[in-house]
């Protein structure tokens, strides 16, 4: 979830989740503006920064992001389509 409140002065916050729990990412203006497409656009991220813990809430103050969507998706060659069909799990449930 990302969140740029009006009253925030440009600071943006977004919410990841891991196997361990929440932490909340907050984004200096000048992080927002160095990579704006990553921040807009990646589905996944790798977060580099300044681990804060204060009882059981986590932050950290972004220093650099990466797009982790490449890692998720398979290899195609240039110019190739997935053609692969996403196959869903169905139970019934009668």
């Amino acid at each position: 979830m990302r969140q740029r409140p009006g009253t925030a002065k440009g600071v943006m916050f977004i919410t990841i989740e891991d196997e361990t729990g929440f932490a909340n990412l907050i984004l200096w203006k000048n992080r927002i503006e160095a990579q704006r497409a990553i921040v807009i656009a990646a589905g996944a991220l790798v977060c580099h920064g300044i681990l804060q813990r204060e009882g059981e809430v986590t932050h950290i103050v972004v220093e650099r992001l990466e797009d982790a969507g490449p890692l998720l998706r398979p290899e195609l060659e240039e110019g190739e389509i997935q053609t692969t069909p996403l196959k869903p799990r169905v139970r019934n449930f009668q």
